[in-house]
């Protein structure tokens, strides 16, 4: 099975405190990596994980059938949501 070397050519900066980053090495180290390969790799994992659910979704015919249906369908009367929007907002508190 052959490797693929992707070239690294943009950088990110990142701010943190003393602490986490202590944390972040004694994490790399656990696992026999540099902080920089830890902390990519660790990213890309929940990036990875939080991206599929906001990119797409798949749906068999019938649910996509519903799932138009309610895109075209007019919205629904909201009453209560229709007297909030119409209430003023309240005002800041008075500094004394």
């Amino acid at each position: 099975m052959g490797t693929t070397t992707v070239t690294r050519s943009e950088k990110l900066d990142l701010r943190l405190s003393r602490e986490a980053k202590r944390t972040l090495h004694a994490a790399a180290a656990a696992q026999n990596r540099s902080v920089s390969e830890f902390v990519l790799e660790s990213a890309l994992a929940k990036a990875a994980e939080t991206l599929p659910d906001r990119q797409r979704f798949a749906l068999d015919a019938e649910g996509w059938k519903a799932f138009q249906a309610a895109l075209d369908a007019p919205p629904r009367p909201l009453p209560r949501l229709k007297r909030l929007l119409a209430t003023p907002a309240a005002a800041p508190p008075r500094r004394k």
